[in-house]
């Protein structure tokens, strides 16, 4: 266990840490922080939920000099919704020592990202399509840089960005640190390493204590058609407190999310296609927890840091196995439990294999709930709805009603209306799904065609368990990812 305080972090940066409420470092910001403060190229190899952006995030703010008139860090980010994510707690940790991060990504006017520019900010988080953009409108000048982030750099490749990545590394002058994480390593990705870091430190965090330790993880083998009923029946039998259920296109989001919302669950999709104001609205009431389920594809999803999620459904599989740890990863975070279910048609069990290969361990298999499961599930809520009512001290008013109510009929009778009226309504709205073609079983990775260097814009990214509420740590782990 390492504490922050004796991390030798500047007091400004340390008083910002206290005010969020953190003292203890997880193990890559106790690994990565006194590394990197010294100038190290460093390559973190940890999931998300790690605390990775505090890691990169506190040396990069304590090298930033706020006199100067350009920015001298950037930090390269997949998504949206990640730069957005990132840049929030760069100026969190930074509010003390006044050094600003502004974040850049398409699908945002990019006049008001100029405008932003002009203030002078520290530090610039980009996805590297947009960067690009400004580079060539000479809005950011990558000359001044000195220090450079790849965050979640193995998903930056799988969407296409390696060639836009290298265009950008090489306009950033040497000397320079870089410092690189990601979840995975491929061979496509180390070759970029090998290109253009200098005797990297390596700092991992194991696969293995991310998805088996932390996360119960099953898989249900369902057909294709059955997938839709199998998973209101788990809502119902064994209900989350908030859920992330994944789709394996934007048609399939959308569907989803309508049909679930026709059976009564308060669910809303998020995909590539949706304007980003949506995206945020959707998101915010994910937060807020005024939907409980978010229907949403491997891209869009990421990201997105929402503490309480205590279920993960993979309706669909991902074409890409190394996805898998990611979209698990949006539970069992910071230390909590988290549980993550995976839907299987039969032709998929072989694509289900190269999955457990790449998390290094076996999923086990859960039964396939029934509707008879779903309305007992249902039942047991509403007991625990009316028992928890029974527990507060109003009740002397309803003890007389209840008194005149049994003179005229039976306490079971009763009990059993109460408990209809607590139970939540089983819908029996029709629904039809299209069908997703099964998985090619090699998994082979998508990529999207690479753009010549700044020559225009690139596209952003579209792209049985008893429910309880994840135990809380005594001690809280700064959970900045």
């Amino acid at each position: 266990m390492t504490l922050f305080s004796e991390l030798r972090l500047e007091s400004p940066i340390l008083q910002a840490i206290e005010e969020m409420g953190f003292e203890e470092a997880t193990p890559i910001q106790s690994e990565v922080i006194p590394k990197a403060k010294n100038g190290t190229d460093i390559i973190g190899q940890a999931q998300t939920g790690t605390g990775k952006t505090a890691a990169f995030g506190i040396p990069l703010l304590e090298a930033a000099d706020k006199t100067a008139n350009s920015p001298q860090g950037i930090v390269l980010a997949p998504t949206r919704e990640l730069a957005v994510q990132v840049s929030e707690e760069l100026n969190r940790l930074g509010k003390h020592k006044r050094v600003t991060a502004v974040a850049v990504y398409g699908g945002q006017d990019i006049q008001r990202q100029i405008k932003a520019l002009k203030r002078k900010p520290q530090i610039i988080v980009a996805t590297p399509g947009r960067l690009m953009d400004h580079v060539r409108r000479k809005t950011i000048d990558l000359g001044k840089m000195n220090t450079v982030v790849l965050d979640e750099a193995d998903e930056m490749l799988s969407m296409g960005f390696v060639d836009d990545i290298e265009e950008i590394l090489k306009d950033i002058p040497e000397p320079r640190q870089m410092l690189l994480f990601s979840a995975t390593m491929p061979p496509k990705l180390k070759r970029v390493a090998d290109k253009f870091m200098t005797n990297p430190e390596q700092v991992q965090v194991k696969n293995k204590s991310m998805t088996v330790a932390k996360i119960d993880q099953y898989y249900i083998e369902v057909n294709e058609q059955e997938k839709f009923e199998t998973l209101c029946n788990m809502l119902d039998y064994t209900p989350p407190e908030l859920a992330i259920v994944f789709g394996r296109t934007k048609r399939r989001v959308d569907e989803l999310a309508e049909a679930l919302s026709r059976r009564g669950y308060a669910a809303e999709g998020i995909h590539g296609d949706m304007k980003q104001a949506q995206r945020d609205k959707v998101l915010q009431k994910f937060k807020k927890g005024t939907i409980e389920l978010l229907i949403a594809t491997d891209v869009a999803a990421r990201g997105i840091d929402v503490s309480g999620v205590t279920h993960v459904y993979n309706f669909d599989l991902p074409q890409d196995p190394e996805s898998y740890v990611h979209r698990i990863g949006r539970t069992g975070r910071a230390g909590n439990e988290g549980v993550a279910y995976s839907f299987v048609p039969s032709r998929e069990m072989t694509h289900l294999r190269l999955i457990e290969k790449t998390v290094q361990a076996k999923l086990k298999k859960a039964p396939k709930p029934t509707r008879n499961d779903a309305v007992e599930g249902r039942a047991q809520q509403a007991v625990q709805k009316l028992v928890g009512s029974m527990q507060v001290d109003d009740n002397e008013y309803w003890e007389r009603t209840a008194e005149e109510l049994l003179n005229e009929y039976e306490a079971k009778e009763i009990v059993a209306a109460a408990l209809k009226m607590n139970a939540r309504e089983l819908k029996e709205e029709p629904v039809k799904l299209t069908s997703e073609a099964p998985l090619r079983n090699k998994g082979s990775k998508g990529q999207g065609k690479p753009s010549s260097k700044y020559k225009q814009k690139r596209p952003q990214g579209h792209g049985s368990s008893k429910n309880s509420r994840p135990p809380r740590n005594k001690k809280k782990k700064m959970d900045l990812s």
